[in-house]
Parts: structure tokens; C-alpha cells; sequence
């Protein structure tokens, strides 16, 4: 197979209806590295709005549980795109995000900011960073995918195309970022756990590598001190070489999911889609990604 082979294979097929198709071929063949980097990107985004940020460090899940809680995203989210929305392990993976969030309620905004990261931050980071640019094709089908995602999960009001997706993104980022005491923890648990993945000595170097791939509003929600630029300017050209030199290599021949990710730690034995997530904390509501009643058109009980 050559390189681009794959890339002509996804403009063949229809980027609303095939959207599923497209999104896993991009997501497991063409760019699995940069889409597990870009959606972890666009989750910790979420910290810095402060309702959200505050929410996650009274659950205590990313603070004190934070490798289990990051592994029962990663590989809730993993089962879809592997599976699809219609198969039994997708529609499992939904109902048990669905029951995780059952009993939280969080803004209608909110929701669809968490949701718009999803869509906006992979085609960022992709066209930053990626051996290749995503092609139109790859956008629309992505968007779709997650408007997809978003209507199976209750979530209203969902923008139609990725414009306003990326608008709604901006736009509720520069009113709604801000300093929180406790977001702040959520954020540099995180980042401890993006550090603990490699040996120990390299955790400062790792923490400051992750710092210079952060935008100036995120940094300054945060109030962390931002990397001197050419640090900056250093890490980023590194992540752009990673890309060039992946464009050398012979294309993926088999898909890679998040679940074979070297990060994820909590399952060594395997794990059940019906067993992962968390449960309820009593007299606590809301949550980053929220709950609203599913019609009957979407539902997936």
C-alpha cells in the first residue's frame, strides 16, 4: 500500500454517511498518536472553565484516582469508535457514560463546549503537528461523528458543521476561562500522571515539554508560568519532526485502538465495557460532559 493510499480510499466514501468508516480509518490507521494526544488535549481544556474544573476536584476521580479515570475514559470512548454506534460493545460503551452522568446536571453550554472540544481540538493538533493536513473529507466526517456521539448522549443543540463548532469553541473560551483554586489541582494531577507514564528522573523535563504545547489562555487560567520561547519553540519543533518522519514510514496495515495504548494501566487482566467508569457521589451534581433526557430516537437503553 502506498502512503497516501488510504487518504483516496476515505475521499471515496461519502463523509455524512460514511462518517463512522472515515473517522476510524483516520483515527486507528492514519493518525492514532495524534488523535490519542488531541482528544487528551481537548479533555484537560476543559479544567479551565471553572465550573467544569471545580465540578472534577470535588468528585476527587482526577485527583485521586486520576490513572483509572483517565484509562475509563479513554477506553469508553475507545469502544465506540471500534465498535460503532449500533453494536452491542458501542451501545454499551454509551448507556454506561449515560448511567455514569445520570444523576449530574451541568448547564446546556457547558455540554456543548465539552463536545466542541472533541470536534476542534484533533483537527488542531493534527494540522499543527500530523505527518499530513486532515482532509475536508476527514472534518465533516469527525464532525459528524461526534454530532453523533453528542445526540446519543442527550446533549442539545448541537452545532451542524465544524465552523460552528470552532466558533462556539472560541467564542466560550475567551468569556468563560478563568482562574479556579481547585481546577487548578485537577489540571496539575494531570499532569503528573502524563509525567508518571516515563521514568521518573525525566518528569520536570516532561511537565515543561507538556507546558510549551499549551496556549497562552490556557497557561494563564491556570496561572502556570509559561516556557521560555525558545523551549517553546523547541518542543513544538520536535512534535512537528515526529510528524515528518512518520510521513516516511510505510502506511499502518492494522488499526491501532486507544485500548493498546501503553498508558492505559488500570486493566492488566482485561476489563468489561459495562464495568468501567465511576458511580454517583450522593448530594453531588453536575458533570463535565452532563446528562439530559435521551429521545426515543437516540436512546440506547
Amino acid at each position: 500500500m502506498k502512503r497516501f493510499e488510504r487518504l483516496r480510499q476515505i475521499r471515496r466514501l461519502d463523509p455524512v454517511a460514511d462518517a463512522l468508516e472515515i473517522y476510524r480509518l483516520s483515527a486507528t490507521f492514519e493518525f492514532p498518536w495524534d488523535y490519542t494526544r488531541a482528544l487528551e488535549l481537548a479533555l484537560y481544556r476543559t479544567y479551565a472553565v471553572p465550573s467544569i474544573g471545580r465540578l472534577l476536584a470535588r468528585t476527587a476521580e482526577l485527583t485521586e484516582h486520576t490513572q483509572k479515570r483517565y484509562d475509563d475514559t479513554v477506553l469508553l470512548l475507545d469502544a465506540i469508535v471500534e465498535h460503532g454506534f449500533a453494536a452491542e460493545e458501542g451501545r454499551s460503551a454509551i448507556r454506561r457514560i449515560n448511567q455514569m452522568h445520570r444523576s449530574y446536571d451541568i448547564g446546556d453550554d457547558d455540554m456543548r463546549y465539552v463536545l466542541s472540544t472533541f470536534v476542534v481540538m484533533p483537527r488542531r493538533w493534527i494540522d499543527a503537528y500530523g505527518w499530513r493536513r486532515l482532509s475536508r473529507h476527514e472534518v465533516v466526517a469527525a464532525t459528524e461523528y461526534y454530532r453523533t456521539l453528542g445526540r446519543r448522549m442527550g446533549i442539545p443543540g448541537i452545532p451542524e458543521t465544524y465552523e460552528e463548532f470552532e466558533t462556539l469553541l472560541d467564542t466560550y473560551e475567551q468569556e468563560h476561562f478563568g482562574w479556579d483554586e481547585q481546577a487548578r489541582r485537577v489540571s496539575d494531577a494531570t499532569l503528573d500522571l502524563m509525567a508518571s507514564w516515563y521514568p521518573r528522573p525525566l518528569a520536570p523535563l516532561l511537565r515543561t515539554a507538556t507546558l510549551a504545547l499549551l496556549d497562552e489562555p490556557l497557561l494563564r487560567a491556570f496561572r502556570y508560568a509559561p516556557p521560555g520561547a525558545a523551549t517553546s519553540a523547541w518542543v513544538r519543533r520536535a512534535v512537528r519532526a515526529r510528524g515528518r518522519f512518520v510521513r516516511l514510514l510505510p502506511p499502518r496495515r492494522s488499526p491501532h485502538f486507544a485500548r493498546q495504548n501503553r498508558e492505559i494501566k488500570s486493566y492488566p487482566d482485561g476489563y468489561r465495557v459495562s464495568g468501567l467508569g465511576t458511580h454517583a457521589v450522593p448530594g453531588l451534581r453536575g458533570c463535565p460532559v452532563g446528562n439530559r433526557a435521551i429521545s426515543a430516537a437516540d436512546s440506547v437503553e
